[in-house]
């Protein structure tokens, strides 16, 4: 259904709407939001910090004063409790002074911010008692936006697609599972996601959502396990000594859990079997030498192998790894060779030619490795990431003659050991729990805003040295419900604040080749700050990079900040990072304090796993390259230990799925948004 087929909808807001991904009806109702905005009960006075969004009781101490400031209509008063005082102001609105009377008592809704040493709140709601009651505990949706589109627009239009489309929604779980787990249907539950009529609708809706994409996954590994369970390896490799050379040959040596891994691996490709294998390990911890030594064991052998990158600078940068790691090897054993969207179309022909004749050996390159017309002649072993990762009709896709390749995916996500098995339950697990011992470790530091201007001070001063730095916000745009740091105003703000620095900007709604240039800008050393959203966390390796800030820290899960810390620290200078939270709590303290005490990613993970909790669940929803919609695997342990029990009594029942009771959910699998948005398929 076309965007435009909605009422309300033109031509200009379906631009907009394309603009923040929703190409489709479907993709509209499925653009969850990002938070909400809860009227929750007043607060004291003087339980107020600035920064956050709530609500005060207070009855007017001294009137309401209203001034023109050149063409602006300022409207002041103050209120007070027993707790204290606090300043509020409207501008252009002078009707505020006729409501308000000296002695009469009002419910204030807005942001707090602090001036001149005192807690202020500008233009806030104003409501009565009687008012502020009926609205208590209502949740009001916040969507990511771009500038030009609002929430209304996006609630408004997706109330007509639910309530002139019935069933638009299709149910794909059997009744029995439904309330054997107590589940809410589909429909209903993607309708209560916008729209929940209090916080216990909500967590209701979303558990039924989390369940979905945790069993919809987990579902679709444990079918393409069984597909590959007697799956015979079609390129057996030899050990040899070619690669116990380049080992000794490297410049450092292996650590011990580099050394067990690459013995796993080299087990598994000399093989009968197809090795499907995850290698998992914190960042820093040495994966990529390791995914060079497979690829090396291909070539050795005979073969050829391909390394897909999540984007076209680190691509480059693996490109050049590889170019060097080649050198220890006989000259003309590795043929590398990199392959991007952005290859010219006369080199990529050619490369495409050289790699169907078996040329080129070992490739490097984004997705473009596996469009359509890429062909290879003895492709052995694909390498990923996590979020490339191939189910089986890519794998036959890139079959020769039957054979299907190995297939290794690296991993610096720190799932919790207790969820790993269900999550990656189609591949075997091996671990690097070990870091080198030539990196130096990161310093960290957990802050509020008041340390502001001495982080940017430091950050000034490692420029001068010749650093580089991150700085990273949870938002691109500012929002008007939610009070957090945007890229967009940060930029504009570091600019003014240290105008002889050059900074660059990045966020997830530039295209690919903005994205690009940005990261090849910063890579390159022609940036000094480089502001961003999360997209930054597996784009780009920059040793020189020695300082990160992350803003509003409490907004972002351990194991993110931890993968986020994890661009830092990665060459031969001491780095730091800054966790800057834009709230206090002794929650939130206690939180980040654990990302100050540890760096070990697996422990990280296990605490947020325990302290999980409601917490942070209205909060924003990251979007991007973020695996899943709307599940946390940290916060939703306990639902994705439910969905990986319900797939397999699933797959016991019906291997295929092929009796009518499944086939709903086997047309979701192949049909649904996971097919679409991610690589395990059946």
């Amino acid at each position: 259904m076309k965007l435009t087929d909605i009422k309300g909808i033109g031509p200009k807001t379906e631009e907009l709407m394309n603009k923040v991904g929703i190409l489709t009806a479907e993709d509209l109702v499925r653009y969850y939001p990002a938070g909400y905005d809860a009227y929750t009960a007043p607060v004291p006075i003087g339980e107020v910090r600035p920064g956050a969004k709530c609500a005060v009781r207070g009855v007017i101490e001294r009137g309401v004063t209203m001034r023109r400031f050149k063409k602006v209509t300022i409207v002041t008063t103050e209120i007070a409790d027993q707790t204290g005082l606090i300043r509020l102001t409207w501008y252009n609105a002078p009707f505020i002074a006729g409501m308000l009377k000296r002695g009469s008592v009002w419910i204030f809704r807005g942001t707090a911010a602090e001036r001149k040493g005192a807690i202020v709140i500008d233009h806030p709601e104003v409501l009565s008692e009687e008012k502020y009651a009926l609205l208590t505990d209502t949740l009001v949706p916040i969507y990511s936006l771009t500038k030009g589109l609002s929430g209304k627009t996006i609630a408004k239009a997706v109330r007509a697609v639910l309530d002139t489309r019935p069933h638009f929604v299709h149910e794909f779980l059997p009744d029995a599972l439904l309330h054997l787990h107590g589940l809410m249907e589909e429909e209903e539950a993607v309708r209560s996601i916008h729209f929940p009529e209090n916080a216990g609708v909500f967590e209701q809706a979303r558990r039924r959502l989390v369940f979905d994409e945790f069993f919809l996954f987990v579902l679709s590994v444990r079918m393409l396990k069984m597909h590959d369970e007697d799956a015979r390896n079609g390129f057996p490799m030899r050990k040899t000594w070619e690669l116990e050379e380049a080992v000794q040959a490297l410049p450092f040596e292996l650590t011990g859990a580099q050394k067990r891994v690459w013995r796993e691996i080299e087990e598994a490709l000399s093989s009968d079997r197809l090795m499907s294998r995850l290698v998992q390990g914190d960042v820093g911890s040495g994966k990529t030498v390791i995914a060079f030594l497979a690829m090396a064991a291909c070539c050795v052998n005979g073969y050829q192998c391909a390394m897909m990158a999540p984007t076209e600078v680190l691509a480059r940068q693996h490109y050049e790894k590889l170019m060097s790691f080649a050198g220890f090897f006989e000259e003309g054993t590795i043929r590398p060779v990199l392959l991007t969207g952005s290859t010219g179309k006369a080199e990529r022909r050619t490369i495409l030619s050289r790699l169907k004749c078996g040329d080129i050996n070992a490739v490097v390159g984004t997705h473009a490795l596996f469009q359509e017309g890429v062909g290879y002649r003895d492709l052995a072993l694909v390498i990923t990431d996590e979020q490339h990762r191939f189910g089986v009709r890519q794998r036959e896709a890139l079959s020769d003659k039957g054979r299907r390749p190995h297939t290794l995916v690296m991993s610096a996500t720190p799932i919790p050991r207790t969820l790993g098995v269900i999550y990656y339950g189609d591949l075997d697990i091996s671990v690097i729990d070990e870091r080198p011992k030539r990196r130096l470790p990161i310093k960290n530091a957990v802050v509020d805003l008041t340390y502001r201007e001495k982080a940017l001070h430091f950050i000034d001063r490692q420029i001068e040295e010749g650093r580089q730095v991150y700085v990273i916000c949870p938002m691109i745009d500012a929002s008007e419900e939610l009070v957090l740091s945007n890229v967009k105003e940060e930029t504009a703000a570091l600019r003014k604040e240290l105008p002889s620095r050059r900074i660059l900007m990045l966020h997830g709604r530039m295209t690919p080749k903005e994205k690009n240039a940005v990261m090849e800008e910063f890579a390159a050393g022609n940036g000094d700050i480089l502001v961003s959203t999360t997209v930054i966390e597996v784009g780009i390796d920059v040793p020189n990079a020695t300082v990160m800030l992350i803003e509003n820290a409490e907004r972002f899960g351990l194991a993110q900040l931890h993968q986020l810390r994890g661009r830092v620290g990665r060459g031969e200078h001491q780095s730091y990072c800054i966790f800057m939270a834009g709230q206090k709590s002794d929650q939130i303290e206690e939180r980040l304090q654990i990302l100050k005490e540890s760096d070990d990613g697996f422990v990280i993970a296990e605490k947020d796993f325990e302290m999980r909790g409601p917490g942070d669940l209205l909060g924003i929803r990251q979007s991007g390259d973020a695996m899943f919609r709307i599940a946390d695997i940290t916060k939703d342990g306990e639902l994705l230990k439910l969905a990986g029990e319900t797939a397999a009594a699933v797959c016991e029942d019906d291997p295929s799925l092929a009796s009518d009771l499944y086939r709903p959910l086997k047309n979701e699998l192949e049909n649904g948004p996971l097919s679409n948005e991610r690589n395990i398929v059946l």
